[in-house]
């Protein structure tokens, strides 16, 4: 199947992991139907944008700050919570601009990350065995909602639709301006903020180092924010899939960025296979497992006429790992001559289950895998240019560790994840003064 010509169903026939059973297949091909009669959600001028500004990441020239839900939520689609997740990816990248003295890409995961990969079909629930929760887009948390409902296709594309609109009346709106004080300010009030607030007083001081974000102050202001989400749901993804015929090229209009994750991106799978022909720049997840030689077919599969700004590569390792994997995958994309973005995720190789049996990650593993990652980029000629974080711009305790010293026993407070535990709104600043710390670095 390897040579076969590519169209948006051509991956159909292949293996594919991660897919959800549905009672009604007639109902699934009703809503899907209905999906591929609706508006796109995005523009192929603004993916084709999108994909520059990663060439130039690759190049040294800008960084590119990936971040989000682990899984977003229907009921979080409200003007508050969107507001603080674009927020904090906005504070994040003033840190990093000013500290490490680079433009910052903004890429949300938002506006249709509503699907997660899980490690089995089902679960024991208060002593009942039932689908497991594989995100909004398929079924519900609660336990009368875990069969898999082909409405939620729909409902998925209105509530990105919906969350897409006011993003984008909000950078329209100014919300990206320093010059609104009220959207910038930052959440401590002891005296550990010192050093973010003085950051801050800085950068509204002087706006020298808007220079490093596209030359105009007028850039500040308007600011721009790029959607992506995994490409898991291979149906509803096709749906999403159109033909641009000035570009003569099949792009994915529901996002401007999509990935593969680490469970689904076999070598003759469905996965590699359907996104391989898109237009969009697209990113893998690399973990432990990958080895060279799988690593030069998937470059191969992926990006076969070494496309600047095509392909971004998403490390996550776990802390203490990369060393005996990265050196050898940084030298395979080298000797391939793919200009890939190296990105690191050093959120999901470092999970783990407290004695309670919560789900959280530890502060400290995330930073050592960030500052592993990235002093091994530096050490082979390489360079990491990109990060890739489950965070949200609410309070919530989901993450030990970080300036608020929170640990297990506080994670009751406020956990509210239906997946994966995410960063703060504190503990990202934090990870982002931290990165603009390290790219300092000779």
């Amino acid at each position: 199947m390897t040579g076969m010509a590519w169209t948006p169903d051509s991956w159909r026939g292949l293996p594919a992991a991660q897919q959800p059973r549905y009672r009604d297949v007639a109902a699934v091909e009703a809503a899907l139907t209905e999906l591929r009669e609706l508006p796109p959600l995005v523009v192929a001028e603004e993916v084709d944008h999108l994909r520059s500004l990663i060439a130039e990441a690759a190049a040294g020239k800008r960084f590119l700050l990936q971040g989000g839900d682990c899984a977003e939520a229907f009921d979080d689609c409200r003007g508050a919570i969107i507001q603080d997740k674009l927020r904090v990816l906005l504070q994040m990248s003033v840190l990093i601009t000013h500290g490490g003295r680079t433009g910052v890409i903004h890429l949300g995961r938002i506006a249709g990350q509503y699907a997660k990969p899980r490690s089995g079909d089902t679960e024991m629930v208060e002593g009942r065995r039932v689908p497991v929760y594989r995100g909004d887009l398929i079924n519900g948390v609660a336990l009368d909602q875990r069969e898999a409902d082909p409405q939620r296709l729909l409902e998925a594309y209105h509530r990105a639709a919906a969350t897409l609109n006011h993003l984008r009346a909000l950078v329209a709106g100014g919300f990206a301006d320093l010059h609104n004080p009220e959207h910038w300010e930052l959440p401590w009030s002891r005296e550990d903020a010192g050093h973010y607030l003085e950051t801050l007083d800085q950068v509204r001081a002087s706006l020298d180092f808007v220079q490093c974000l596209g030359g105009l102050p007028e850039h500040l202001r308007t600011g721009e924010l790029f959607t992506s989400h995994e490409a898991l749901h291979l149906p509803f993804e096709t749906a999403l899939t159109r033909w641009v015929p000035e570009k003569s090229a099949h792009y994915n209009l529901g996002a401007h960025f999509l990935w593969i994750g680490e469970r689904t991106r076999q070598l003759d799978g469905a996965h590699l296979e359907y996104i391989r022909g898109l237009a969009n720049p697209i990113g893998l997840k690399v973990g432990p497992t990958m080895t060279p030689d799988d690593l030069r077919t998937t470059l191969a599969k992926l990006d076969p006429q070494r496309q600047p700004g095509r392909l971004t590569l998403i490390t996550r390792f776990g802390a203490g790992k990369a060393g005996r994997v990265l050196p050898a995958l940084i030298e395979t994309a080298r000797a391939e001559g793919h200009p890939v973005l190296w990105s690191c995720d050093p959120m999901h190789g470092n999970g783990r289950t407290t004695a309670g049996g919560v789900k959280t990650r530890a502060f400290g593993d995330i930073l050592q895998e960030l500052r592993e990652v990235a002093d091994l980029h530096r050490n082979h000629g390489s360079r990491l240019r990109a990060v890739h974080f489950e965070l949200t711009g609410e309070p919530v305790t989901e993450c030990t560790g970080g300036v608020e010293g929170l640990d297990e026993a506080g994670l009751h407070a406020a956990y509210r994840s239906g997946c994966d535990p995410r960063l703060n709104r504190s503990q990202s600043l934090e990870m982002a003064f931290l990165i603009a710390q390290m790219m300092r670095r000779p």
